[in-house]
């Protein structure tokens, strides 16, 4: 029934994701990882679309989260190849795309992904909505078997091109205008396509609601059996009030033993480790040259969508020099995903002077980046630079950046170019100068 349910629907309209994926030469699992509703299987149907010179009886699309198919085991995966054969006997000869939605849902799934990599023609393609569960078992079942990919919520220039607004290398004042009017929506309530699309804002608000219940219960509290779901909650609600600053598990601990709530240390931790690995917050290490250090640091946490905290937070107005720098934050870990050698450290020193984001190739420094709304204001000046140009001095790095809303000329400080860009040019402009 799945089966032809898939072959009869026909596949929908969609927005074409920025993330470009070839079969590769040796036969590997292609593995899509993200958040719940950032849109895998929507980029699963792209796929297929993409793939024009494959026949549609070729491919087969099963959702393993149907509930006409729970509880999965791995008898049943079998069971829809079996299936499948039986109504295309001929294609047993012919090299067949598999794809699955949510994996993690079918325990021990790793084994039959091995197996028939191993011993039938089929490349299987794979989505799941948590990383540690995919890493862990691809490292020890599929070691170099599998290629991963990872979908966030729509980029900027993909939320414009969804409201049908073009990017191009020249655009008029018009133009600009529409694009940063489109920025501030984006930054307030982030590019989850099912929040893009919804037009009245108490609908954005209860669908951000519902997706953090499917994270928490769901991908947490079932998948992780926890039990103390109230401390959760409170996390929670901590992270999406203080994100894009320092975040102190300890002092998070005294806080509640401060209100009476008896809770381990190593509890929080864990909770800590269970909303990374379900894609709901991006963690950022403080730099050093020491990578036990970095792993001992105090993070930096973002939030992988500005709806979460712009809209689910405690205050009443999103600041929006926050929402900056969590936006840059997640771009940069989607701009980074695909190069496993760049990773994202902050910088900050013994007084407390701060560089935002550290772009780094193993030890070495490729990139400093301030985030600031406003940088006209001359004691918001003074401090932005003074840091950035310490760090470049400190890590050995000329390539500097401060990301403003409006921008302005770049300037030439000691003999170091500061490069000052607005926030919509940074985001647009890989794709603009193609």
């Amino acid at each position: 029934e799945l089966i032809k349910d898939f072959y009869e629907g026909g596949l929908p309209d969609l927005v074409r994701r920025n993330l470009d994926i070839s079969l590769p030469a040796a036969k590997k699992a292609i593995t899509i990882i993200g958040p719940r509703r950032a849109g895998k299987t929507y980029f699963l149907y792209d796929l297929m679309k993409r793939f024009t010179d494959i026949k549609q009886d070729e491919m087969i699309y099963i959702n393993l989260e149907d509930d006409r198919l729970l509880p999965l085991n791995l008898s049943d995966l079998d069971l829809f190849l079996q299936t499948y054969y039986e109504m295309y006997p001929k294609n047993q000869r012919r090299t067949v795309y598999l794809f699955l939605d949510e994996i993690q849902n079918v325990p021990g799934w790793e084994n039959f992904v091995r197996r028939i990599l191993d011993t039938k023609n089929i490349i299987p393609f794979i989505t799941g909505s948590s990383s540690k569960l995919l890493a862990k078992e691809i490292a020890t079942s599929m070691r170099g078997r599998s290629i991963s990919h990872l979908i966030l919520p729509f980029s900027f220039e993909e939320y414009l091109r969804s409201s049908d607004v073009t990017v191009e290398k020249y655009l008029s004042s018009a133009r600009k205008s529409i694009i940063k009017n489109k920025l501030m929506n984006y930054i307030e309530y982030g590019g989850f396509p099912e929040v893009i699309l919804e037009e009245d804002e108490r609908l954005k608000i209860k669908i951000l609601k519902e997706y953090v219940e499917v994270i928490l219960i769901r991908d947490i509290i079932e998948r992780h059996n926890v039990r103390n779901t109230k401390i959760l909650r409170i996390l929670f609600n901590a992270l999406v009030s203080t994100y894009s600053k320092q975040f102190s598990a300890h002092k998070f601990y005294n806080s509640l033993r401060s209100q009476g709530i008896k809770i381990s240390k190593n509890t929080i931790y864990e909770y800590l480790g269970y909303l990374e690995d379900s894609f709901f917050i991006f963690p950022v290490r403080k730099f050093d040259f020491s990578l036990r250090n970095i792993e001992h640091s105090l993070p930096k946490i973002y939030i992988v969508d500005n709806g979460y905290p712009s809209k689910l937070g405690l205050r009443s107005s999103p600041d929006t020099g926050r929402l900056m720098e969590n936006t840059v934050g997640i771009e940069l870990f989607r701009r980074m995903s695909n190069d496993p050698l760049l990773k994202l450290d902050y910088w900050r020193d013994i007084r407390g002077m701060e560089v935002d984001f550290v772009v780094r190739e193993r030890t070495e420094v490729k990139e400093l980046i301030q985030v600031c709304y406003d940088i006209d204001d001359y004691d918001t000046k003074t401090r932005e630079v003074h840091a950035l140009m310490k760090a470049s001095d400190e890590l050995d790095c000329d390539t500097l950046k401060i990301i403003t809303w409006e921008g302005k000329e770049d300037e030439n400080i000691d003999g170091k170019v500061i490069n000052f860009i607005s926030l919509w040019e940074w985001l647009l402009d890989p794709y603009r100068l193609q």
